[in-house]
């Protein structure tokens, strides 16, 4: 008896040190942020490059983890030539040196290239569309990455129509890569996406007819339909462009935040009453915070 009993102690005294190593070998709670710069909208005119290296500037002083922007890095490419559209690519990508962070970019309207209707390039050119965008700003049109464990998944939600305009919605393509993507991640990872036109949004309802959203484009047309994609995955948090506003909205566990815009009215001054400004998103183990920061800068109206 006194073996067995002596056994009992010994075993329960193991197990009690294993309990201990394992929770002294836990990883500490996890902790990071990152940026989300919006509605860029490069130009040479309006001091754009002062602006966007002010804003930089105050990235950089915050030593967020990375940069993530929310699409309209430039102004413009849909509706210019090519010479245009090389220009102000060139200029974003020199100005966009000054971060000290890693950079992902998601794609908006105005990175496309030459498919306005006032364009006139040829159907033929090598960088046409969307491949400007992915040769030069990303490795890909959409993609994902990891950061501290979570998982980050960057969406192209700006698709083309006939004419010369688009619509908001994601395509056939990236809907099966959601769901590939989704099957391949470990059970409860949270999930960060991005995209530039909103899934949702509250500003043009409370100034507009709601009805016009998706015959405006100003919200995906399919919405629901890739959120669906993500019941039983732990999406956490959506960042979302496009409208230049600012809004958080909470619905069913996850956030959907338009994160403003860096050039607030394209580098005019206030639009709608909002200053120009980038998100930082701070996460501390579950909880997500996001705060708007004004980066002070003030616009040059520049005398006709």
């Amino acid at each position: 008896m006194r073996t067995k009993t002596a056994i009992r102690m010994m075993a329960a005294v193991a197990a009690l040190l294993i309990a201990m190593t394992a929770i002294s070998c836990r990883p500490a709670e996890t902790e990071f942020t990152f940026a989300f710069l919006t509605d860029i909208h490069l130009q040479p005119e309006k001091q754009a490059p002062d602006g966007l290296k002010l804003a930089i500037e105050h990235v950089n002083e915050l030593e967020p983890d990375f940069v993530l922007t929310g699409g309209d890095q430039v102004f413009d490419a849909v509706d210019q030539g090519y010479e245009r559209a090389d220009l102000v690519y060139k200029l974003y990508l020199e100005t966009i040196q000054l971060l000290a962070m890693p950079l992902y970019n998601t794609m908006g309207n105005h990175d496309i290239f030459g498919t306005g209707s006032n364009s006139g390039v040829d159907p033929g050119h090598p960088e046409l569309g969307k491949t400007m965008f992915a040769t030069r700003q990303a490795k890909s049109r959409y993609y994902s990455f990891d950061h501290e464990g979570w998982h980050f998944m960057v969406l192209d939600s700006v698709q083309p129509t006939e004419g010369g305009s688009y619509r908001g919605g994601i395509d056939t393509e990236q809907m099966a890569w959601i769901t590939e993507e989704l099957n391949a991640l470990e059970a409860g990872t949270p999930i960060v996406v991005s995209t530039h036109i909103p899934f949702i949004s509250v500003s043009f309802q409370l100034r507009d007819e709601p009805g016009e959203y998706r015959q405006r484009g100003l919200v995906m047309d399919n919405g629901w339909e890739v959120l669906s994609l993500f019941q039983g995955h732990n999406l956490r948090l959506v960042l979302q462009g496009h409208l230049h506003a600012y809004e958080d909205i909470y619905f069913r566990g996850i956030r959907f935040v338009t994160g403003g815009a860096v050039c607030s009215s394209w580098w005019d001054g206030l639009y709608n009453d909002l200053e120009e400004g980038f998100l930082i998103v701070r996460i501390k183990g579950d909880s997500i915070d996001c705060e708007y920061i004004d980066y002070g800068w003030e616009a040059v109206i520049e005398e006709e």
